[in-house]
C-alpha cells in the first residue's frame, strides 16, 4: 500500500510520503475498515477504470482516494472522512493544488456516495464491492462490521443495521456505473435481503 501511494505521488510530480498510512489501516479496532478493505478498493477501482479512458493523473489521483478514504477510521461518520480528507492533503507534498482537490473532494464524496465527478463514480462503487461478494464473504463482511459498532447493544445495531440496508435496497440503482452494475448489482441485492431478513 505505502509503494502504490508512494508510486501515485510520483505520478503528480510530488514527494512520496506515505506517513503512517499502514499503522492507520492496522489499528486494532478496525474489524472491516482495514487494511484488506482499502486494497480491495484499490484493486476494484482499478478494475472499473479500466473501462474510461482516464488519464495516467487521473488514475493517479483516483489510487490516492482510494488508499486514503478510510485512513482516519473512529466510527464518526463524516468527521472520519474529513479527517482522511485533511491527512491526505497532508501526504501529497509538492502535488499541484488542482489535483490535491481532487483528491480531497473524491475522499469527501464517500460522505453521501454522491458526486459527479466520473472517479468518483468509480470510487464508490468500488468501495461498495463487497455487497456483491460471495455469500461467505458477505457475511465475514457483516459480521466485521458488527464488531467495529460492539459498543451498540443488539437492539440498537438491528435497528441501525436495518435502515442502512433498507436505504440501499430502495436505491433504483445500488452501483453508479454499468461496469460495475453488470458486476455485482444482482448478487448485491440478494445479500442485502438476506442479511436484512436475519435482522428481522
Amino acid at each position: 500500500m505505502r509503494r502504490i501511494w508512494d508510486d501515485a505521488v510520483r505520478t503528480l510530480g510530488g514527494a512520496p510520503d506515505a506517513g503512517d498510512l499502514m499503522e492507520r489501516y492496522s489499528e486494532p479496532h478496525r474489524s472491516y475498515h482495514n487494511t484488506f478493505h482499502v486494497a480491495s478498493v484499490v484493486r476494484d477501482s482499478w478494475a472499473l477504470a479500466d473501462a474510461y479512458a482516464f488519464t495516467g493523473e487521473e488514475r493517479a489521483i483516483l489510487t490516492l482516494a482510494a488508499c486514503a478514504h478510510d485512513v482516519i477510521y473512529e466510527g464518526k461518520p463524516g468527521d472520519d472522512e474529513r479527517a482522511s480528507a485533511a491527512w491526505a492533503r497532508e501526504h501529497m507534498a509538492g502535488v499541484e493544488e488542482e489535483h490535491v482537490a481532487r483528491v480531497e473532494s473524491l475522499v469527501l464524496a464517500t460522505i453521501t456516495h454522491s458526486s459527479e465527478d466520473p472517479l468518483a463514480h468509480v470510487l464508490l462503487d468500488a468501495d461498495l464491492a463487497i455487497l456483491g461478494s460471495e455469500p461467505a464473504h458477505y457475511e465475514r463482511y457483516s459480521r466485521a462490521v458488527r464488531r467495529e459498532y460492539s459498543q451498540h447493544d443488539d437492539a440498537a445495531w438491528r435497528s441501525g443495521r436495518t435502515r442502512v440496508l433498507k436505504t440501499l435496497l430502495d436505491r433504483e440503482d445500488l452501483f453508479v456505473t454499468e461496469p460495475a452494475r453488470q458486476l455485482w448489482d444482482a448478487a448485491a441485492r440478494i445479500n442485502l435481503k438476506r442479511e436484512l431478513q436475519s435482522l428481522a
